[in-house]
């Protein structure tokens, strides 16, 4: 029965290992997916808090292909040593997901108040050219989002490059998609997105920072399952003298 339960413990630890290189990649690529699109949006935040989580998950992602090999490897060979610096660096590593959860929720209820606090500021700034970068945040994230202005289009009216432009008109990145002739004309706002961007700005960044939490909070689950069966082999190994004799093929005085 006992061999019968250690077996089972390795077959799923080494099973687990395979989905740890799996999930290096997956973290890895989330962490990358934060920073790409922070790249985008970063014009509404003063402070860059929303990398922290990204940073840590790319760490713990390349650090979890290395837990898979070192935990392939002891659980084939069932070194004692190596099961042990296994189950260690996988407390580490899971204790440090526990943080990316804290850390995505703290910075999560942050959000709204970063984006309220920068956007008119962005908007102030915006002159129409694409060597201005307020301005092409401005444009990406209105054609992007499909919005228009910070509540809605009429917010245009009260910017400094709307009263220099003279022309009653919002940006072109205002148009609907499906709208071919729109020339941003505040005289035809059928033809323009109805809602604001500070709204929608809020719910991708909240988004991004569940997808962190929610990926963080599943990996983590995994890990507490390896370092539990990890535990199982370990505590056989040094309390059963026939099953030490048995896997090193040694004998009974």
């Amino acid at each position: 029965m006992g061999q019968c339960g250690i077996t089972s413990s390795k077959t799923v630890l080494v099973f687990l290992n395979l989905i740890f290189w799996a999930a290096a990649g997956i973290l890895c690529y989330v962490g990358a997916y934060v920073f790409v699109t922070f790249d985008d949006y970063d014009h509404f935040f003063e402070d860059v808090y929303t990398l922290i989580p990204a940073v840590t998950i790319i760490a713990v992602g390349a650090l979890l292909f290395i837990i898979g090999l070192i935990g392939c490897c002891a659980t084939v060979r069932e070194s004692y040593c190596g099961l042990t610096t296994f189950v260690v660096i996988l407390l580490l590593v899971f204790l440090t997901e526990v943080a990316v959860v804290v850390l995505g929720y703290v910075y999560r209820a942050k959000v709204e108040h970063e984006v309220n606090v920068s956007i008119k500021k962005v908007y102030d700034e915006y002159n129409g050219t694409n060597s201005n970068a307020q301005s092409r945040a401005i444009d990406y994230i209105q054609r992007q989002l499909q919005c228009c202005g910070i509540h809605n289009y009429s917010d245009w009216q009260n910017t400094q490059w709307y009263k220099e432009s003279k022309n009653n008109s919002v940006p072109i990145s205002c148009c609907k998609n499906n709208v071919v002739s729109c020339t941003g004309s505040l005289t035809r706002h059928a033809d323009l997105y109805q809602e604001g961007c500070e709204a929608l700005v809020v719910k991708k960044m909240e988004e991004i920072m569940m997808y962190v939490i929610w990926t963080a909070l599943t990996f983590a689950t995994i890990q507490m399952l390896g370092m539990l069966c990890a535990c199982v082999v370990l505590c056989r190994r040094s309390r059963d003298p026939a099953y030490e004799l048995l896997i090193t093929g040694g004998t009974y005085a």
